[in-house]
């Protein structure tokens, strides 16, 4: 084991490594209990999405472990759960087999990417301030949904949106589990998201709000989402869009985690290069073909990995460890199942608030800089779609520079996404 991980070399122990693996699965384990309950909005059948979260995730985790030997962990990311749920499945009118379609042909052209050096080009392209842009655009658009599931934000005829009754028992609990999450993030509790939810499920059982279901029992079917993708119906609706919406975030999302883990691990190369950036992003691409084939959204490495390689995990064995703990998680379908909504918005909103912090990265005395990327991040939420939102960024920031008289510092990979974006909004 210590040679096939190399641990020797990257000054670390096979114990050191299982532990960071726990220190990883806690902070992220709130996945099997959100994604189920977002994919049920999507009809898929929320037991067998609970068994496709978790086998997707170990699957990603073991494909990362084993040939990328990084201290990474995989599951279905958050925000690409909320695209296919809410503006794919329910705001496009696309059948969720559809859907589960789409994110599969995203992850083949992710992985034939990773394969050709296309991926540097596109990588290297796009501007830092739009990938900053897209991150907290995706986290503005969670936390819209987490407002409205928590009962805060409703639907208004005259100013689109108003203040719902805060005075109802799953709002008050929904705030009260938020402040709770972070409260206990900020005191540095791992596991904070999981415990915030857990408590404010609990506390909804008196008040008829959570229905207990038990703790431990068989994994419910998977039969109802398994190889249920319809890759011909997505090819055939022209959905070229929505496919290459999963691409772009999955591909961007991927890669910064990567970058970002990889350097806080001491694992990056002098010249900031990434040591088998093909082969993880390989794993990251067949971790999402896989999730799709059991029925759930894109699966993407996790920011939350930091946990683990703060723990002094350094190698492979890391997610190697989480995923079998993901595996383990499969005997926990009873309790994750009976989350209810308003349990689990608070962590939405949470997560939302984490992927803001990016903005401030930006070069705010820049306009052609900062500009493109707040209308990146402001379109997503207000028009309900995260492409739309990538479309109107990437369009933004070539007008910008070229009326600025600075088009010489446009990508082509920019003017081509550009491009591409102002036919589809000129065929609506």
């Amino acid at each position: 084991m210590e040679r096939f991980f190399d641990m020797a070399a990257r000054g670390t122990t096979p114990r050191t490594e299982v532990l960071a693996g726990f220190s990883t699965f806690l902070t992220m384990a709130y996945i099997i209990v959100v994604n189920p309950s977002i994919m049920a909005m999507a009809g898929i059948d929320q037991g067998a999405a609970f068994v496709a979260t978790c086998l997707a995730a170990a699957i990603g985790c073991l494909l990362m472990g084993l040939i990328a030997n990084f201290p990474i962990a995989l599951a279905p990311g958050m925000g690409l759960n909320a695209y296919f749920a809410f503006a794919v499945v329910q705001g496009a009118g696309v059948p969720w087999q559809v859907a589960l379609g789409a994110v599969f042909i995203s992850g083949l052209l992710f992985f034939a990417v990773s394969v050709l050096r296309a991926r540097e080009w596109l990588v290297n392209g796009i501007p830092f301030s739009l990938k900053l842009g897209i991150a907290a655009g995706i986290g503005f658009f969670l936390g819209l949904i987490g407002l409205k599931t928590m009962g805060i934000v409703v639907a208004h005829p005259a100013t689109l949106v108003a203040l719902g009754p805060l005075t109802a028992p799953s709002t008050l609990l929904a705030c009260a589990g938020f402040l709770l999450i972070a409260g206990l993030s900020a005191r540095g509790v791992p596991g904070a998201i999981v415990i915030g939810i857990l408590a404010t499920a609990a506390a909804g059982i008196p008040l008829g709000l959570t229905t207990w279901r038990g703790l431990i029992d068989l994994p419910p079917s998977l039969a109802p989402t398994f190889l249920q993708l319809d890759i011909a119906g997505a090819l055939g609706l022209g959905i070229a869009g929505i496919v290459f919406t999963f691409f772009l975030v999955d591909l961007l999302d991927n890669t910064g985690t990567l970058i970002g883990t990889t350097h806080r691990a001491g694992l990056m190369r002098p010249d900031g290069t990434v040591p088998n950036l093909g082969r993880a992003l390989m794993a990251d691409s067949g971790g999402a073909m896989m999730g799709a084939v059991l029925g759930t959204s894109t699966t993407v490495s996790y920011i939350e990995s930091a946990a683990g390689i703060q723990a002094g995990g350094r190698t492979g064995l890391t997610a190697v460890t989480v995923g079998l703990l993901f595996l383990v998680a499969l005997f926990l379908a009873p309790l994750a199942t009976a989350i209810p909504g308003f349990a689990t918005a608070p962590a939405l909103v949470f997560v939302a608030c984490l992927m803001a912090q990016g903005l401030r990265d930006l070069r705010w005395d820049d306009a052609t800089d900062f500009m493109p990327a707040i209308v990146t991040a402001l379109a997503m939420p207000f028009t309900f779609s995260i492409a739309t939102g990538i479309g109107l960024g990437f369009i933004t920031f070539a007008g910008v520079k070229t009326i600025a008289g600075r088009a010489g510092e446009v990508h082509g990979a920019v003017w081509l996404i550009a491009a591409l974006s102002a036919m589809k909004f000129a065929l609506i």
